[in-house]
């Protein structure tokens, strides 16, 4: 019996800054307004929000998006410093990087809190769960949530790539508060270095993800003070880094 199935859509994205390409992602279409200033942030290629002036759409083939990044006056940055060698694939987040050395971008000091019962964390990874529309139709995106320390759900945005659907988020939270602050988020995969990176220099402080957290990834974290759980699934998790948040 042959059934219809919805797949995950997935397309390039171009980000240019001064004309310059600086990044061709691939990622699920829409939300890329929010995914530029998330990527734009989280990559340290701004330091604040207020630094990008607006995010502006270009003419291109169907299929494909370009936009790109104005500055706010008075900022200066040189493009050149962050074009990417080559594009990014929705499973890669730093593969495209020119340097490793231009991977670790300063975060800025996380705060001491939230600290959240053990139980809530469970509960939170149920509720990003139950939120994930995307994933219901077409069982292929990732998904990145912000919740409150009490547990009320801020934010939530799903892609084809887990560091894209991180992006978006930051790009959607930024335009609140900076840094993010006292949250935690939770993610639908893997706890990626990437994922660290930027989570860290968004200023969140706990990272939870529903499978493993890589050797890098906890490195990090315990570097820049981030807390991270892996494997959040009913019956427990395993707490990699900064436990004291955790009750």
């Amino acid at each position: 019996m042959a059934v219809d199935d919805l797949l995950p859509t997935e397309e390039p994205v171009e980000f240019r800054m001064g004309g310059v390409p600086i990044a061709v992602l691939m990622r699920t279409p829409g939300n890329d307004e929010e995914l530029a200033r998330g990527f734009a942030l989280t990559e340290g290629i701004i330091l604040r929000p207020d630094e990008l002036a607006t995010v502006r759409g270009l003419p291109g083939r169907e299929g494909e998006g370009r936009y790109e990044l104005v500055l706010a006056a008075g900022v200066e940055i040189d493009p050149e410093q962050f074009r990417r060698n080559l594009y990014s694939t929705s499973s890669c987040g730093v593969c495209g990087k020119a340097s490793i050395d231009a991977v670790r971008v300063a975060s800025p000091p996380l705060p001491e809190g939230p600290n959240i019962p053990a139980d809530l964390l469970l509960r939170l990874m149920e509720s990003m769960r139950g939120a994930q529309s995307g994933f219901d139709e077409t069982g292929g995106l990732h998904a990145a949530a912000a919740f409150t320390p009490g547990g009320d759900l801020v934010g939530l945005r799903e892609d084809v790539g887990r560091h894209n659907a991180m992006d978006k988020l930051v790009g959607h939270l930024s335009s609140r508060r900076w840094p993010l602050g006292e949250m935690v988020v939770t993610v639908s995969g893997r706890v990626s270095f990437e994922l660290v990176q930027k989570a860290a220099v968004a200023g969140l402080s706990v990272l939870a993800g529903v499978s493993a957290a890589s050797s890098l990834a906890v490195d990090l974290a315990d570097e820049v003070g981030l807390t991270v759980a892996g494997f959040v699934r009913p019956g427990g998790f395993n707490l990699y880094t900064h436990p004291r948040r955790i009750a």
